[in-house]
């Protein structure tokens, strides 16, 4: 990956955390590590723990945000999810996935699409 596309991915991720403060999220954490890669954000609304997948485009078109979390990737994040859930010892906790798309350059991403419970997951896929 690029400089410059690792750059515009960071200020997307700082422009999608800055939209979900100002809708009255409360993020918890930005990059967080699991033994299987990175959750992007892991919020909270009201009691809901939220798993946030930042999507950086220069165009919206091809899709939007929901094209940009295909079957695979939903599978890794569910993954993902289960491991945060295990290491932060979080049992029968409310959770949904949302996707940020965020449209632009480095010097300017803008949130275009924020869609709130992207995919469905069962509830035993998360727990631990």
């Amino acid at each position: 990956m690029s400089l410059l596309a690792r750059l515009f991915g960071r200020a997307a991720e700082t422009e999608a955390e800055r939209y979900l403060r100002n809708k009255g999220y409360r993020i918890l954490a930005r990059n967080e590590r699991t033994p299987s890669g990175e959750l992007d954000l892991v919020a909270r609304s009201g009691r809901t723990l939220v798993f946030i997948e930042v999507k950086a485009r220069g165009t919206s078109d091809y899709g939007g945000a929901v094209a940009a979390v295909d079957g695979r990737k939903q599978m890794r994040l569910v993954k993902l999810a289960a491991q945060y859930l295990a290491q932060h010892r979080l049992r029968d906790q409310p959770c949904r996935f949302d996707v940020v798309l965020c449209a632009g350059d480095a010097d300017a991403p803008a949130v275009v699409e924020h869609i709130e419970h992207a995919f469905e997951v069962p509830r035993d896929d998360l727990r631990w």
